[in-house]
């Protein structure tokens, strides 16, 4: 009976911290929506008047980027900015051959009279964080533009963005990004519906009211002042652009976010890419909860809600984890439920958390609606959609908690790249990509297991209990039998 009671306690704890990061997406949803129906009046720089225009760098920081390079350098070069304000650095770490192949494209660019450096440094000390804080010592902008290689701004984009940073509080400007190859499979779709919340409901919701947001590694643009008096990029974390972002907001920096101004990306289109990234974005969420929860707690600038933002915001990557523990912990639930009879009171009463799930329902159809429209049809689009986000997003729980608690641990692990592909289509191929990892990791054949599990958690609806079963929890139990089949069965077919 003691076990139970240990089950029990744990599974409510974290259906509590679940629901608490419920409330708090549907209180974003509120900003979000109210946020809507105002008009920026934002003060901008008069680019008519030439004075005003402020010295630009741009820096692309990048590794062995053999499918994208080409692309990314044709893109930016098409930048539209005066080219006596434009400094262009490609700060490139590559060990492989296209660091020949990149040489021969500036010196290309170059004659078309932009100004455009290749940095390339000796060893990747610091991995992206220390490139970009490398390439800072010689960049002559006020003003930082960071992208990394498979994005493509648009040509105005420069002009779209810069004019903003008149308000000398003003210290990031981050973009939304948007994605050329969403309706490649069903991986890419559901990275979009994530991608497409945090870039509508969390950054819309958080700052319009003064809560701290993040800038997001890429398609952004720092005042480089800020970036010094914050103390520059630090590569102890894997996630240097929150770490670095929360350390401005604390210095009283003001960041902007530009929903209306998007920027094209390439999603990752083969699940070994997309663990990486989801490896790395989840254990560098944890690691700056690690190193920044105290000093958003003392914090005597910023206000008790933006605390508790900032908190849930850097506890972001936990949810796996404790979709983890409820989802393992579920079917002894099941079995305790239906043995000992006199806790029914205690399993009616857990029953509310579903409304868990209803919330995140509400504030992500709003996110689907903004990007789709509304509409009977949409809106059935729209809980296939869900359905089949959240089995797949329980599927990658036992991966990115297994990130989450090195984060916390404090374990040390380098800076993996995301693989390029430029696919936009089913045409396009993956195969052969010489970035891939091919090998198969043992949390896969774990992935496998769980799968088992979980049929094992829908059989037992039919057999507990004295009458005909008990499938309150036969629905999750579905979910989580998908999520984990199709990240399991991805994992061991899709090699190059």
């Amino acid at each position: 009976m003691i076990v139970s009671y240990i089950i029990i306690a744990i599974y409510t704890i974290s259906l509590l911290l679940i629901f608490m990061y419920a409330l708090a997406q549907f209180n974003l949803l509120m900003n979000y929506l109210k946020a809507k129906k105002t008009r920026d009046n934002a003060e901008k720089f008069d680019f008519s008047n030439s004075e005003e225009i402020p010295f630009v760098t741009i820096q692309l920081p990048v590794y062995n980027e053999l499918y994208v390079m080409g692309r990314l350098l044709t893109n930016i070069a098409k930048l539209n900015y005066p080219k006596d304000k434009l400094e262009i650095q490609v700060l490139d770490d590559s060990t492989d051959e296209t660091i020949n192949t990149t040489a021969a494209q500036i010196a290309r660019i170059k004659e078309q009279g932009l100004d455009i450096k290749h940095i390339c440094r000796t060893n990747r000390k610091g991995f992206k964080a220390g490139a970009l804080k490398e390439g800072l010592k010689t960049a002559k902008g006020e003003f930082i533009a960071i992208f990394d290689a498979d994005f493509l701004p648009n040509e105005n984009w420069l002009m779209q963005t810069i004019p903003y940073f008149k308000d000398e509080e003003i210290g990031v400007i981050q973009t939304r990004w948007s994605h050329i190859n969403r309706n490649y499979s069903i991986l890419t779709k559901i990275q979009a519906f994530a991608l497409d919340a945090h870039f509508t409901l969390e950054q819309v919701g958080r700052s319009s009211k003064g809560h701290f947001i993040n800038f997001n590694g890429t398609a952004g643009v720092w005042r480089k002042e800020c970036i010094y008096d914050a103390g520059n990029w630090e590569g102890d974390t894997l996630t240097e652009d929150l770490d670095l972002s929360y350390r401005a907001q604390l210095k009283n920096w003001k960041f902007k976010y530009l929903e209306d101004v998007e920027t094209p990306a390439e999603l990752p289109v083969v699940i070994s890419a997309v663990r990486s990234q989801q490896f790395r974005w989840n254990k560098g969420g944890a690691e700056n909860f690690r190193k920044m929860f105290l000093r958003v707690i003392k914090s005597e600038n910023i206000s008790t809600k933006t605390k508790v933002h900032g908190l849930l915001h850097l506890l972001n990557s936990t949810m796996f984890l404790n979709v983890l523990i409820v989802a393992i912990l579920s079917i002894p639930m099941l079995y305790i439920k239906n043995e000992y009879t006199y806790l029914k009171p205690y399993f009616y009463v857990m029953s509310f958390f579903v409304i868990s799930s209803i919330l995140f329902f509400i504030c992500y159809w709003f996110m689907y609606k903004n990007t789709y429209g509304s509409g009977i049809k949409n809106f059935g689009k729209y809980i296939m959609m869900f359905f089949t986000f959240f089995s797949i997003a329980m599927g990658f729980s036992l991966h990115n908690s297994i990130a989450v608690i090195e984060g916390h641990l404090g374990k040390r692990s380098e800076f993996i790249r995301t693989p390029k592909f430029n696919i936009h289509s089913l045409k396009d191929s993956w195969k052969g990509n010489v970035y891939l990892n091919k090998n198969i990791s043992a949390h896969v054949i774990i992935e496998g297991l769980l799968m088992l599990y979980f049929a094992f958690g829908m059989y037992s609806a039919f057999v507990v209990g004295d009458q005909d079963g008990d499938f309150g929890l036969f629905p999750f139990h579905l979910m989580l039998f998908i999520g984990f089949a199709f990240v399991f069965f991805k994992s061991l077919s899709a090699k190059a």
